[in-house]
């Protein structure tokens, strides 16, 4: 039989080179693709090819079986699995299946109202490139443990590096592992994923069932073009068989168990799957009961996404009519596949990771003379080697494997023996599959032809009957070999699917009818029924009626799930002419559209190539819409009065979260953590500081409300004359209390304010965003904040918003804008805001926010603690009455200056942001996340972080009297600078360990 990639290698010279194996897994064929003109068609997936639904799973389960060795039960049981849309949401399921102690979830191109993507990612050489994911809990990734990508082929990996790059950003994990039915990367791809666990300091492991690459002679995109265009130019059609369009296509109800999702585009969890093992042999009883009677040939067919369902009923179906054939070939594949992860004691966790992983095959094996399948391990520089069962040897840094050669397909030698010890019942095994769309011809399938010799001369059009036909030219079907479709014929009356009353009879009798019928081809009567599953793809290849291509026929037909991206042609290949007696067409509800129904849709195009055309559809799953939380008001969370705010926050006042300052700095600086992931030892104030404090109030008072009546009447004039206060927690909401005080004091408004949560480099509180827009109009909404440094939390707020979908505006607006960031502010001063000189005890005893996964769930607000126990050092409100006490004393130089500033040219020219950069490089920083320009940030650097030293203004020592006492108290010199655009800027310790000591930066060894 030749191999099925033949046509292609003779005229184009594209070839397989690696594991011999790769022809027993793999044909070729061509598509029209600008990017990629080669299709790797696989003979195991279940997509282009109706193979036996056992070897589809059981080399998914197999290759999670792997995992699960590799990992060993306590991280699998940490694991997620993500499986890629459209090709491989099946495969990555049985991996799942086979791990079986990790959540499922694969991309999607189907949006869906009301969830919320958590993330996305790009496939460059797909023919539909975006991806989706849309788990109904978004916290099934925000976990740390292993993440398992799933895909049919890894090629370049560049769509594997995208997914990594896009989730590791939101959801850093420290392993990888990459599963894939074939591994094709050549030399600098592999380079490129070593370089790029090593940047990432995460281990990455790879197992696959064979491993080689594309042989691509140059100029083949072009000439696969011409040869695609030359052959889609001059169509010949199957003829349909006339007594195949007889009975009209009929729906069976399966008895979907509820509560059990139709796949894993929202999650499939193992309970999911328990439910569905206990329901499966019923639903495929009753899909049995509808075939007909004397049906020896069956293809479900499931639809683009839609495949671990399909496939699931598809291997019960086989059971039920006589096999199954998963139980030999899982046999086969769990001696040749099975591999002994890492002992522990030497795994790698991140770069740098050393030890090695056996690949280990029992000695009476027959495959043990070969090594084990596919097991890169990428790990970061000098992560280690792989020992197979004959010896181990390097592949370059970083990297375990063996190379071509290594990654051999065991599952098809597995099934071979699995075949040669299994019953002589005619069946079509696990490798007859190899055979792909040849299955059912005459020249293809050698085991076809003793199952129709033993079988009843029943005079059916049979596959291999139907291989002799004369291409006579074009028929009204849409199928073709090599073709354009043809516009379908108008489907016969009473086309229309009718309901399968045998299908609504008790599961009783349906089931000792399956009993029978297996018995009887047991006894030797009738060979076994033979089921076969793909699906349908919305991927266009060029079909080419030759025994050496993959892709023999092919049926078009319109889109029926009314996607994202509009109408458009789907395609179901070597289908026709494959000799099905019945065909069980399976989608989702979502699916169940009159454009399936319809003549010329999927039910229509399948009539005349098979003797029954059924429907079975699957319920689409839809998630629930998570519960909103409410807002925390005081006095049981904060001490400002229920209406001064409503935090949107969570309240984590019983967990311990701070940490010693200098032990956060150390980590903070290392990359070992975030900044919002704890919380510094609030900082007790000396009575000579609070003294300090009381005397800045006095002083700064008038100015404060003075600046809060001209944000204020900014706001309302320009934004909206009813806001909703918006302050970023915790330095906007003392001004945000204030602003709300000045509007009822100005106009007797009484305006809604909350506070949320915000953080450098990890965005806005989504949650917070989705439950203002739920209550409030996001065009009434504006965003409040203290002041501006160099303006981080602007550009942050900004790009949160970018493209919201609810329509927030980004603009920012603050009390004191001394870094030019913003265009609505009380003034550009760098003065001091007696706010900023404390922590949470004027701050209503708030503490600043906190974002840990392991403590904000994806529907939680972000969290923080309210410090109870601090209520006798409490001057929040001391603050808001002083400055509310100056109201009426500033009211006319308000309105005055609110209009000139009006007329004034307030656009931002980021001064600040410039003189930080600069300050920066001057002072041998190198990073402008450690330079803290202003009065308040400056004081944020002397009570939260390690000070290196403070700058201040030379003459402005007004504003400077208690940083001056907080640099004294910590022992940091305070330099005058001339031409300092603010009043003082803190530097944090450049290179700080808690081994670094001197005031010059300068690390020293630790004691």
């Amino acid at each position: 039989m030749r191999w099925q990639g033949q046509w292609v290698e003779d005229r184009l010279g594209i070839g397989l080179e690696g594991d011999a194996s790769l022809r027993d897994l793999l044909g070729l064929a061509l598509r029209r693709n600008p990017k990629r003109a080669h299709l790797l068609v696989s003979q195991v997936l279940g997509k282009h090819v109706p193979v036996a639904p056992s070897a589809v799973h059981g080399s998914g389960a197999g290759l999670g079986r792997r995992v699960r060795a590799l990992l060993g039960d306590e991280e699998a049981a940490r694991a997620v699995v993500l499986g890629y849309a459209e090709t491989a949401t099946g495969l990555g399921h049985a991996v799942a299946d086979g791990l079986g102690l990790a959540p499922y979830l694969h991309s999607t191109r189907r949006p869906v109202p009301g969830v919320t993507p958590v993330g996305g990612f790009e496939e460059e050489h797909s023919h539909a490139t975006s991806h989706l994911l849309l788990p109904e809990d978004p916290a099934l990734l925000s976990g740390d443990g292993p993440l398992v990508l799933v895909d049919d082929e890894f090629s370049t990996g560049r769509t594997v590096l995208n997914t990594i790059t896009a989730l590791h950003a939101r959801f850093p994990r420290e392993r990888y592992v990459i599963v894939a039915l074939v591994d094709m990367r050549g030399p600098a791809d592999r380079a490129r994923l070593t370089d790029f666990a090593a940047g990432l300091g995460a281990r990455v492991d790879v197992l696959s069932l064979a491993s080689g690459t594309v042989r691509l002679p140059e100029g083949v995109l072009e000439r696969g073009q011409e040869l695609v265009a030359q052959h889609d130019s001059v169509p010949t059609a199957l003829p349909a068989p006339p007594s195949r369009r007889g009975e009209p296509p009929r729906r069976v109800d399966l008895g979907w168990p509820t509560g059990v999702p139709d796949g894993g585009r929202h999650g499939f969890t193992p309970a999911h799957r328990a439910a569905l093992d206990e329901a499966l042999p019923a639903m495929a009883a009753r899909i049995a009961e509808a075939l007909p009677a004397d049906a020896r040939r069956v293809l479900v067919l499931g639809n683009e996404e839609l495949m671990y369902a399909p496939l699931r009923l598809a291997c019960a179906l086989e059971t039920a009519l006589g096999g199954p054939a998963e139980d030999q070939a899982r046999r086969g594949t769990d001696r040749a596949n099975r591999v002994r992860g890492c002992d522990g004691a030497g795994r790698g966790g991140g770069a740098g990771g050393h030890g090695a992983c056996v690949g280990e095959t029992p000695v009476d094996d027959p495959a043990a003379a070969r090594p084990a399948s596919g097991g890169d391990r990428v790990g970061g520089p000098g992560a280690g080697r792989v020992d197979g069962p004959r010896g181990g040897h390097e592949t370059g840094p970083g990297v375990r494997g063996s190379g071509p050669g290594n990654g051999r397909a065991d599952h098809v030698r597995g099934r071979r023996a699995a075949e040669a010890s299994g019953p002589a019942d005619g069946r079509c095994e696990a490798d007859g599959q190899a055979g792909g769309p040849d299955a059912g011809r005459a020249d293809g399938m050698r085991e076809r032809r003793g199952t129709t010799r033993s079988g009843p001369a029943d005079g059916r059009h049979r596959a291999d009957r139907q291989a002799s036909v004369p291409h006579a030219g074009r028929v009204g079907e849409a199928c073709e070999r090599g073709g354009t479709a043809p516009t379908a014929p108008t489907a016969p009356a009473g086309s229309r699917i009718e309901a399968d009353d045998q299908a609504a009879g008790p599961d009783a009798g349906r089931t000792e009818s399956i009993r029978s019928r297996r018995a009887t081809a047991r006894d030797g009567h009738h060979p076994a029924v033979d089921v076969r599953f793909s699906t349908t793809t919305r991927s266009p290849v060029l079909a080419v009626d030759d025994p050496g291509y993959a892709i023999r026929t092919r049926l078009v037909f319109p889109a029926h799930d009314e996607p994202a991206d509009g109408p458009g042609h789907r395609y179901a290949y070597n289908v026709a002419g494959a000799g099905f007696d019945a065909v069980v067409a399976v989608v989702d509800a979502h699916g169940d559209t009159p454009e399936l129904h319809a003549p010329g849709g999927l039910l229509d195009v399948l009539a005349p190539h098979t003797g029954q055309v059924l429907l079975a559809v699957v319920p689409s799953h839809t998630p629930k819409a998570p519960t909103m939380p409410e807002p925390l008001r005081g006095p049981a969370f904060s001490s400002y009065g229920p209406r001064d705010v409503g935090w949107l926050l969570q309240d984590l006042s019983d967990v311990t979260l701070e940490a010693p300052t200098e032990e956060r700095e150390e980590a903070i600086q290392s990359g070992g953590a975030h900044y919002a992931e704890s919380l510094p030892v609030e900082y007790q104030p000396s009575a000579e500081y609070q003294a300090l404090f009381r005397a800045a109030l006095d002083a700064s008072a008038p100015r404060m409300a003075h600046a809060v009546g001209v944000v204020t009447e900014t706001v309302l004039a320009e934004r909206s004359p009813r806001p909703v206060l918006v302050s970023l927690a915790r330095a906007g909401t003392p001004v945000g209390v204030l602003m709300r005080r000045w509007a009822h004091h100005a106009y007797g408004l009484d305006l809604p304010h909350y506070a949320v949560s915000i953080v450098r480099g990890r965005g806005i509180d989504r949650t917070a965003l989705r439950w203002l827009a739920a209550h409030h109009d996001p065009a009434d909404v504006v965003f409040v904040d203290g002041w501006t440094g160099k303006g981080a939390i602007t550009r942050e707020l900004a790009d949160a918003l970018a493209g919201s979908e609810e329509g927030f505006d980004p603009r920012l607006a603050v009390l004191a804008d001394p870094g030019h960031c913003v265009e609505t502010y009380g003034t550009r001063d760098d003065f001091l805001i007696p706010s900023a000189c404390l922590n949470s005890t004027v701050s209503g005893l708030i503490s600043r926010t906190v974002l840990r996964s392991d403590l904000v769930g994806p529907h939680d607000f972000h969290g923080a603690k309210f410090y109870r126990e601090l209520a006798g050092d409490d001057v929040s409100h001391d603050l808001l009455d002083a400055v509310t006490a100056c109201f009426p004393e500033v009211g006319e130089r308000v309105s005055r200056d609110a209009k000139d500033m009006a007329a004034a040219d307030r656009t931002p020219t980021w001064t600040g942001w410039a003189a930080v950069e600069r300050i920066s490089e001057e002072y041998g920083i190198h990073d402008a996340n450690l330079v803290k320009p202003g009065v308040g940030e400056t004081t944020r650097v002397l009570l939260r972080r390690v000070p290196w030293k403070i700058l201040a203004r030379r003459g402005a020592d007004a504003d400077l009297g208690h940083v001056r006492l907080l640099a004294a108290q910590r022992g940091v010199p305070v330099e005058e600078v001339d031409g300092l655009p603010y009043s003082c800027v803190g530097l944090i310790h450049p290179r700080y360990t808690r081994g670094a000591t001197g005031a010059d930066g300068t690390a020293v060894t630790a004691p």
